[in-house]
């Protein structure tokens, strides 16, 4: 283990974990079993002061978000640190939901903020596979197997199931937020509705506490000598590699999808 020198030593350590691109379950997006190892190291590595949550996310997974952040939470009590969020481009939806997870929460005065609510889109195919003659066959033990299949007409019943599994999961968001940002919440002003603000917006409602940059910041809390250590994922061997090309196609287009609903 490297002993680094005593003059570096007294210097302030901040630990920054970045939190870049779409959450979901998976090798390319952000999860929680992808991001736990860099976490856990920003939280004990070097014994820092502070760590900040670089936050770059449209969003993605309602659970992969709860998970991630539940994390920063936890050792954040248990090593008893501080931690600020700093929004870049977006803190939409999932990715508002881990800036949540921070003490306090600061953005760009062009950032992106909020999307509280939940989504769900798809295709409706059935008119297609007729055309070109392909029958579409299903046998299911349960009625609800076939929830929502794209390939058969849109039933009014799955519409109804799922609009309560959303309902469930915004109400779970609400609460997360509410909890995490109490008082400091516009009560007047309507903030679940999935819509987003920009910047100073943001700040006027309680979703942020001001407007402000992560190393000039830190700065100001620890003095010009602080130190900053940067945690991001490891990629795995084959994306190192260049070796998983129909994949990261795949999740490519989808994480532009998402990115496109803010106009980035």
């Amino acid at each position: 283990m490297a002993i680094l020198p005593s003059f570096l030593s007294r210097r302030p350590l901040v630990s920054v974990i970045r939190l870049n691109g779409v959450i979901a379950s998976g090798q390319r997006g952000l999860s929680d079993a992808g991001t736990a190892d860099m976490i856990e190291r920003a939280f004990v590595r070097g014994k820092p002061k502070a760590v900040a949550l670089a936050i770059n996310s449209p969003g993605g997974s309602p659970a992969q978000s709860s998970l991630i952040a539940a994390r920063i939470r936890r050792l954040a009590e248990e090593k008893k640190l501080p931690v600020t969020a700093f929004v870049e481009d977006a803190a939409a939806s999932g990715g508002y939901w881990l800036a949540c997870a921070a003490d306090d929460i600061l953005v760009d005065a062009n950032s992106i903020v909020g999307s509280i609510g939940v989504i769900s889109a798809g295709f409706g195919l059935q008119e297609a596979i007729g055309r070109i003659g392909i029958e579409r066959r299903v046998h299911t033990a349960g009625r609800s197997k076939s929830f929502l299949d794209p390939f058969r007409p849109e039933k009014e019943e799955d519409v109804i199931r799922l609009r309560a599994l959303q309902d469930q999961i915004h109400e779970n968001f609400i609460a997360h937020v509410k909890a995490r940002r109490g008082d400091r919440l516009d009560t007047k002003a309507d903030l679940f509705t999935g819509d987003v603000w920009i910047g100073q917006q943001a700040v006027a409602r309680g979703l942020a506490d001001g407007v402000g940059h992560l190393v000039a910041t830190m700065k100001d809390r620890h003095g010009d000598k602080v130190r900053f250590a940067v945690h991001g994922p490891r990629r795995g061997l084959l994306r190192r590699f260049g070796l998983s090309i129909a994949a990261d196609a795949a999740a490519e287009l989808e994480e532009r999808a998402l990115w496109a609903r803010y106009g980035l």
